[in-house]
């Protein structure tokens, strides 16, 4: 931490003695204020939880398997048991490649993600190049994401000017 705090303070520092322009934004303030990104989380959280009630009802299906095996274990024969086993065991197997198959790391609702938010953050991205280049800032800061911006003064947050420059703000 304190070498983050340290790198920060030496590129501020060296940015300052160079006389560069620089500005901060507030991602979180930003994203609040624009529709498109409230709607798409929406949407991802209705997606899934519908897949989540997928898994679920896997998963309890499992269990319900697991608890009859149990309970009638004692009069099945070794086939029985083995062929009971080996069905309780793929249908564990089926909801945890549902599960990584929606949740995964590459799974789709990473992919449903990333669809639908790309389009905002470039947007944002392109809004907040726009003000960068059009003012001379050298370097734009996400007051939001970096928890080693100890102070900023709020003469240097633009993320106003990004909300007027996207529109939802007048």
């Amino acid at each position: 931490m304190k070498k983050i705090v340290l790198t920060l303070l030496v590129l501020v520092a060296s940015v300052a003695a160079n006389a560069q322009k620089f500005a901060l934004v507030d991602m979180e303030y930003i994203l609040k204020n624009v529709p498109a990104y409230e709607r798409a989380n929406e949407q991802l959280n209705q997606v899934s939880k519908k897949w989540e009630g997928e898994v679920n009802a896997l998963l309890t299906e499992v269990e319900t398997m697991y608890k009859k095996y149990q309970s009638e274990s004692v009069f099945l024969s070794d086939a029985q048991k083995t062929k009971a086993e080996e069905a309780i065991m793929a249908k564990e197997k089926q909801a945890s490649e549902l599960k990584k198959k929606y949740f995964g790391s590459e799974g789709e609702l990473y992919k449903k993600r990333q669809s639908l938010m790309s389009p905002i953050n470039d947007e944002i991205y392109n809004a907040v190049k726009d003000i960068s280049d059009q003012k001379g800032y050298q370097l734009i800061l996400d007051r939001a994401s970096g928890g080693s911006i100890i102070y900023a003064s709020p003469k240097i947050d633009i993320s106003d000017e990004v909300l007027i420059k996207l529109g939802y703000k007048y």
